[in-house]
């Protein structure tokens, strides 16, 4: 019986890693698949890893229907065995539907891939339909870490180097490193107590760094 599959994990956790090794092991039995994913750091119809792996996938806009692709696909005497699906958490809640309907009328896997919630620590649409939908909910064993060393559950998107909680959903970035200059716009992951203190490592570090008053005497 096929599946509806949903892996999940913060930025940084090795979801398209993990999304390119399903399509390779899946490849080597036989099996032929698809590849989709949408908004990638390397650009469009690229799904890519920060190991540095990249593969060629079909870009998801707002319009794409997964339905009519694999039906006209079948139609035409194509095979499809399987799809992984990157970035899951920015298709819409029908096209995630769609995926769940490929499973059941089609009978063909669906492997999705994507992060539950967004900078603001809200779900996104289609992270919380999959949730609804999926057979089977994995969270990633690869622990993302927080500057302080602890399990990093939330995302932090940084403007300039300053955390932010108000903005577009959607802004391509990437995970900032801790020690190079900050980008215009980039995530950080962080435990749940610093993002809601929103003590990024810079931050923290700039704290540190400040010198202590001096004492009235």
């Amino acid at each position: 019986m096929a599946e509806l599959s949903f892996f999940t994990g913060t930025m940084d956790s090795g979801k398209s890693t993990l999304a390119l090794q399903t399509n390779h092991n899946h490849a080597a039995r036989g099996l032929v698949g698809r590849l989709f994913t949408t908004h990638d750091r390397a650009g469009e119809a690229r799904l890519s890893s920060r190991l540095g792996l990249t593969h060629e996938a079909i870009e998801v806009s707002p319009e794409f229907d997964f339905w009519r692709y694999v039906v006209d696909s079948l139609t035409r005497g194509a095979r499809i065995d399987y799809l992984v699906c990157d970035e899951a958490q920015f298709y819409s809640r029908d096209q995630v539907d769609q995926l769940a309907k490929i499973v059941d009328e089609l009978q063909i896997d669906v492997f999705a891939f994507g992060i539950l919630t967004d900078f603001r620590t809200q779900l996104f649409e289609g992270s919380a339909r999959l949730v609804e939908l999926a057979d089977r909910m994995n969270v990633l064993q690869v622990e993302a870490l927080c500057w302080c060393g602890k399990r990093a559950t939330h995302n932090a998107r940084t403007e300039n180097g300053v955390m932010v909680v108000e903005g577009e959903v959607i802004v391509v970035g990437d995970v900032d490193e801790i020690d190079q200059p900050p980008a215009d716009v980039a995530y950080e992951v962080l435990c749940r107590q610093h993002h809601r203190r929103r003590l990024t490592a810079a931050r923290a570090k700039a704290v540190s760094l400040a010198p202590e008053p001096l004492p009235f005497g």
